[in-house]
């Protein structure tokens, strides 16, 4: 019955006992042997030692439950076994099973941690129950031990996990007090956490107002769902702002989150860095009103604001100005110094212009070389041309940009609100008419819009669309300027310019079209025209008694810069059979300030067949002697407004002078353009001048009356030339 008891109650603590480890350790074989088999019938796991310091070896190198120990043992005896675990801090439960019965090796045993004596012979229910007492105790103490490293464990974890966390975690009392905040609040923002503690959290909080004020009530008041908002907090360190974004979630005895003892906890939050977040945005938001070159307003911001400033107008009685500002030369000094330089320019006259407006002011890249500028609460119109002739002077001056003095110049046009027009559209749309009016008149100056113009834009459009016809219908013509050798007054050569016998609008001048049609880039069909046309008709008075008439043809820069430029000019002068070395090729000095290899070695190439390359406009742009050095130049061309006041102007006689001298130096031919009068000719002659052409020796005109004119100077050259050989 008793080993049947005993199974039963084997089986049905089973799974506690098997977690325990037991060492049984006697001397006595037998006895060991007994107690094993008595044990395991309740499903303990049973070790045995055969005395002690046999217990001591396996006490040393393994880990038990409970320890059965007898304490008369030959070797070394059971007190001897607990003052060495006592002394290792084995943490092993004692049960005593002796037979000794003394009262001092009873106490001395239990002073020494046993949890119980036993004596023998012992009772077998009596063994089993205290075996098993002891082993649940020992569970539950390992069970407890567990718990608590798990807990101190999940608090370490808890603790290192707020305090390194990216985020401000805190805790406030129901009167918005911080009672705990983590690390990072000294490492975001340098602010001390034992100095926070107690004070309200909006310490902290730059410029609190009321939209703060009226959060954190709403925030601590009992709620389920967070509450959040965006502040900005202050910076200990140094004054640069910071923004959060700050969470704050209730906690309440309602919600059975945190149990709040005496009101000291009663909320806890979030404040999350956003600082890059919103920096990123203002930029994305600068970059969709601003234009990044500049960093000026762009074309949608500078719209919204004259829509506002046209309400406010409106509304005040008052009158505003749409100024529109287009850069004269930007695109040649951008094709020839390159889009880098290009950019650099439109940043100094943006700086430029802004020193010349007011801060309700509104001045915009509208886009490419175009800027536009609102002026607000003007008095008249006199007022808003003071300010474009204050800019229109400005930008005139130099600039100096990658050791050149850029000089260029504006075409400024002024629509008025509200006898320009009532809306946006309108007044930006008329101020772009009075510039192009500004532009097709000679460029660099100020017109304000008036309803005369309106039909100015369907003008240009028609005026594009008929250049394109004008060319395949041969509506050009070319006429021919004389250029008077000044030693023999005879006509040596004549330069190519070009005229529009326009079907309705009559006989139009270069300046009339081409501008639009080198922004078009039908400057380039143009070029090729006039440098055929020019060949042909220059050829056939060659054979007319004129076989050394020297044709000069001027190109403009976006025709020299083509892959294929050299390949057209000499493909030309091929089909026309007209003589290399009686073309002279004339180019600005645009196309030189890149100073690019490409350029050089198309005109060395040019040079090299015998065409003769001529710089015009000496003196008026960015002169330098490294391009007279470095391209095969081989004749300048004097400004006609070096010429104009030779005889009233010491200045201009000077600079003259000085053009020449270098010439004469540089083994250059010289030609002067502009000669009105005798006294001119005779000056430019005396410094040795070699060519000179103007209206003292006629107009543009036909080849044919070109030709009059050379037999005319033939002629009297010859009456001369026999006079004074009579």
């Amino acid at each position: 019955m008793m080993i049947i008891k005993a199974k039963n109650m084997a089986n049905t603590e089973h799974y506690k006992n098997s977690d325990a480890r037991i060492l049984l350790t006697d001397d006595d074989p037998s006895m060991l042997a007994s107690l094993k088999a008595l044990l395991e019938l309740y499903a303990f796991n049973v070790d045995t030692a055969l005395g002690g310091q046999q217990g001591i070896d396996k006490l040393s190198s393994q880990e038990y439950d409970v320890l059965l120990l007898d304490l008369k043992m030959p070797d070394i005896n059971g007190h001897d076994v607990m003052a060495f675990m006592a002394k290792q801090k084995i943490d092993t439960t004692i049960i005593v099973v002796s037979g000794e019965t003394s009262l001092s090796d009873i106490s001395k045993a239990l002073r020494h941690g046993a949890y119980d004596y036993l004596k023998k012979p012992y009772a077998p229910e009596e063994l089993t129950a205290t075996v098993s007492n002891a082993v649940r105790k020992k569970l539950l103490e390992k069970s407890h031990h567990n718990i608590q490293t798990k807990l101190n464990q999940s608090e370490k974890l808890h603790r290192f996990i707020v305090n390194n966390s990216p985020d401000i975690i805190f805790v406030l009392d129901n009167q918005g007090k911080v009672s705990f905040i983590n690390s990072q609040i000294e490492s975001i923002l340098g602010f001390s956490r034992k100095n926070l503690l107690g004070k309200p959290i909006t310490n902290i909080i730059e410029d609190s107002d009321e939209r703060v004020e009226y959060f954190f009530e709403r925030a601590l008041a009992p709620h389920k769902t967070p509450q959040s908002t965006e502040v900005t907090l202050k910076n200990f360190n140094n004054d640069h702002k910071r923004h959060f974004e700050i969470t704050i979630w209730s906690i309440s005895d309602s919600n059975k989150r945190i149990p709040s003892q005496n009101n000291h906890f009663h909320a806890y939050g979030t404040a999350r860095d956003i600082t890059e977040r919103k920096e990123a945005e203002a930029f994305i938001n600068f970059q969709a009103y601003h234009d990044l070159l500049t960093r000026l307003p762009n074309r949608s911001l500078f719209k919204d604001r004259l829509s506002t400033a046209i309400s406010q107008a409106e509304r005040n009685k008052s009158r505003l100005a749409v100024m529109f500002i287009d850069l004269d030369r930007f695109k040649v000094i951008n094709d020839s110094l390159g889009h880098t330089m290009g950019d650099r320019l439109l940043q100094a006259v943006s700086q430029r212009l802004q020193e010349h407006i007011r801060k309700s002011d509104t001045l915009s890249r509208f886009g490419g070389d175009e800027f536009t500028l609102l002026l607000p609460e003007i008095a008249d119109d006199q007022a808003a041309t003071q300010v474009a002739d204050k800019i229109l002077e400005s930008i005139k001056q130099p600039f100096m940009l990658g050791g050149h003095d850029i000089y260029v110049g504006a075409s400024i046009g002024i629509a008025t609100y509200p006898e320009a027009g009532t809306n946006m559209d309108a007044l930006i749309k008329n101020s772009d008419i009075a510039m192009y009016q500004v532009k097709n008149t000679g460029k660099d100056g100020v017109k304000i819009f008036n309803p005369d113009m309106n039909d100015n834009p369907t003008q240009r459009l028609m005026l594009e669309q008929d250049i394109r016809r004008a060319i395949e219908l041969d509506e050009f013509d070319i006429c021919y300027q004389p250029q008077v050798d000044t030693l023999t007054e005879t006509v040596c050569g004549v330069e190519a310019l070009i005229r529009w016998n326009h079907p309705t609008l009559g006989r139009l001048s270069p300046i009339e079209f081409i501008p639009i049609a080198e922004e078009s880039r039908l400057i380039i069909e143009i070029d090729k025209y006039t440098l055929r046309k020019a060949c042909r008709e220059t050829r056939h008075y060659h054979h007319q008694g004129m076989p050394n008439l020297r044709l000069a043809v001027n190109l403009s820069p976006i025709m020299i810069e083509r892959d294929d430029f050299t390949e057209t000019v000499l493909s030309i002068l091929k089909e026309e059979g007209f003589p290399a070395h009686l073309l002279e090729l004339e180019i600005t000095e645009n196309v030189l300030m890149g100073d690019r290899k490409d350029i050089v070695d198309k005109l060395l190439l040019l040079s090299s067949k015998g065409i003769n390359l001529a710089l015009d406009d000496f003196g008026t742009g960015y002169s330098s002697l490294s391009y007279l050095q470095k391209y095969p130049l081989k004749t300048l061309k004097i400004d006609r407004s070096f010429i104009h006041n030779i005889k009233n102007s010491e200045d201009e006689a000077c600079i003259v002078n000085a053009i020449i001298s270098m010439a004469q130096g540089l083994r250059m031919s010289i030609i002067a353009e502009g000669v009105e009068n005798k006294e001119q000719l005779e000056y430019l002659r005396a410094l040795g001048c070699d060519i000179v052409q103007g209206f003292f020796f006629g107009a543009a005109t036909s080849l044919e009356q070109v030709a009059t004119l050379f037999q005319q100077c033939e002629h009297l050259y010859s009456v001369q030339t026999a006079e004074l050989g009579a």
